[in-house]
């Protein structure tokens, strides 16, 4: 039988993880009129249009991947990441996803912490689906497939 899969869950950051997201999302709705969904920022990141719209959407993505540069400043120590699939399943799973938030109408971001702030009927259907899929696909690779 295969070893069960352990997770390094701390309440703590995942805390602190969630308040600075929750502050983004304030942040972003009060000072730009703007909801802070990452697919969206992303994507209107690729199209080149207004550029002080593209300045801004290019400063939110700058900021969320210098996040492991900011924790090695913070902490002397780099980021532990651990990768326990293949290059080619981390493709599939993003091309997964990036289908999944078109017909979504939004990602997680988008949906989950502002849409639901904003008591979006639309969202909240959105994240009932989403996590209904977390816990399906966590049920069946743990106790069905047994990874």
């Amino acid at each position: 039988m295969a070893e069960p899969m352990t997770t390094d869950f701390t309440p703590w950051s995942a805390l602190a993880g969630g308040a600075l997201i929750g502050l983004a999302a304030v942040l972003m709705m009060g000072l730009h009129g703007r909801i802070m969904g990452a697919t969206g920022i992303l994507g209107g990141l690729l199209r080149l249009g207004n550029p002080q719209d593209w300045a801004l959407r290019a400063a939110i993505v700058a900021g969320m991947a210098s996040g492991p540069l900011a924790f090695f400043l913070l902490s002397g120590n780099a980021a532990q990441i651990s990768q326990p699939v293949s290059l080619a399943e981390i493709v599939l799973g993003g091309l997964i996803v990036g289908i999944g938030v078109s017909y979504g109408g939004g990602c997680t971001s988008g949906h989950g912490v502002c849409g639901i702030a904003r008591l979006s009927r639309r969202s909240l259907v959105a994240t009932a689906c989403f996590m209904a899929a977390a816990i399906t696909t966590v049920f069946v690779v743990r106790h069905v497939v047994g990874a």
